[in-house]
């Protein structure tokens, strides 16, 4: 098995509001990946006293953690008990009611010998790979189906949509929403590789057009995470007004790629 994780800032700036781990339980006989999102606020507070960022770090590790451990737990419900437990860490001090308390989309990936199961919420990407080189992209569109007029601000998007049925789900307080997930299940012999990336990495399929989510997972495979995020840099200097793409509120975004191949073992390699 061989494992590659990338991960940066869209902002030297700027703390990374995204999250990424790869647990490889000792016995050799499977895994997981999560990926997490941190959405950013817009001015005007979210009700919390923490950021973004110690937000995805907790949610993301008690989802690393309790994916690992509770192997028999369907991912819906170990992504329950994480935003349960993190919530459970500052409830006494901030307002979780609050809409914009903070929130993170969410990949998660779990084999054994026997299965991949899978989970995705909001935004980012997971990519599953066949023995025969197709590639299936798990998504959660709920987003990209709003209208764009209920896009145009911030506040729309809060008080009518965001965590709204009709609207769509990220990961906040309410453990409820790991229902709402994209969720699935595959033979381990019919997945040989994954890929999650955060919608920072995956504007180059969604935002740049560059290629189609096998040509993606291509890229990654053959050139590694690293090449992916670098061409995404390249693409948003090369149109920093923003005006050549509708749909990118920002120059750069945080990007995280994790790949991970199931089949022979090769050596392990983090960035």
């Amino acid at each position: 098995m061989r494992t590659e994780l990338v991960s940066q800032p869209g902002d030297s700036d700027r703390p990374n509001e995204d999250f990424a781990a790869v647990a490889l339980p000792a016995s050799g006989q499977g895994g997981a990946l999560v990926v997490l999102d941190g959405v950013t606020p817009p001015r005007g507070g979210t009700g919390c006293l923490h950021s973004v960022p110690w937000y995805t770090a907790r949610l993301g590790g008690a989802l690393t953690e309790l994916t690992v451990s509770l192997p028999d737990v369907p991912l819906t419900e170990v992504l329950s008990r994480a935003i349960a437990r993190t919530a459970d860490t500052h409830s006494a001090t901030c307002d979780l009611s609050h809409p914009r308390t903070p929130q993170a989309t969410v990949v998660v990936a779990r084999w054994s010998e026997e299965t991949v199961d899978h989970l995705v919420l909001s935004d980012s990407a997971l990519l599953l790979e066949s023995p025969e080189g197709s590639v299936t992209p798990v998504l959660d569109d709920r987003l990209s189906r709003l209208p764009r007029s209920a896009l145009a601000s911030d506040a729309v998007i809060d008080a009518t949509l965001r965590n709204k049925e009709g609207g769509f789900f990220t990961a906040a307080a309410d453990p409820s929403v790991a229902r709402r997930a994209v969720t699935g299940a595959r033979p381990r012999a019919e997945v040989r590789a994954l890929a999650a990336l955060t919608d920072g990495a995956a504007r180059w399929v969604e935002k740049f057009r560059q290629g189609d989510w096998a040509d993606c997972l291509r890229l990654v495979r053959e050139e590694g995470a690293q090449a992916l995020v670098d061409r995404v840099r390249e693409l948003e200097r090369a149109d920093s007004e923003l005006r050549g793409f509708l749909g990118r509120s920002k120059t750069h975004d945080d990007a995280t790629v994790v790949h991970a191949g199931l089949e022979a073992s090769r050596p392990h390699r983090t960035r």
